[in-house]
């Protein structure tokens, strides 16, 4: 996932649907599923060999999440952890992102 963009969740967090694990290269919204493990095949690249760079995931502290979030998001505190997250935690049941630009015209 590190190639669409940065993220801030490490290994091992527990996810959920809606939870905003990171901050996609561009501007538009991207679901994934992160709990999803790559699939490997028999068949070898010739850039298998490359050593991969993994880059340390980025903490938000509260100032920088609240700044962070869009108009569809919340920020979630608790006292053992603060996570970003989607008001609508299903992807289905999420407008568009043309559905919300024919809204703004009408």
């Amino acid at each position: 996932m590190q190639e669409r963009g940065i993220l801030f969740v490490g290994p091992g967090v527990e996810v959920y649907e809606g939870m905003v694990v990171g901050e996609h290269s561009r501007d538009n919204d991207l679901d994934v599923n992160v709990v999803r493990e790559k699939k490997m095949t028999n068949m070898r690249a010739s850039t298998a060999d490359d050593a991969i760079r993994l880059v340390p995931y980025r903490t938000l502290n509260l100032e920088q999440a609240i700044e962070f979030i869009a108009d569809d998001e919340f920020v979630e505190v608790t006292p053992k952890s603060l996570r970003l997250r989607k008001k609508i935690l299903q992807q289905n049941k999420r407008p568009k992102r043309w559905e919300k630009a024919g809204q703004a015209l009408q």
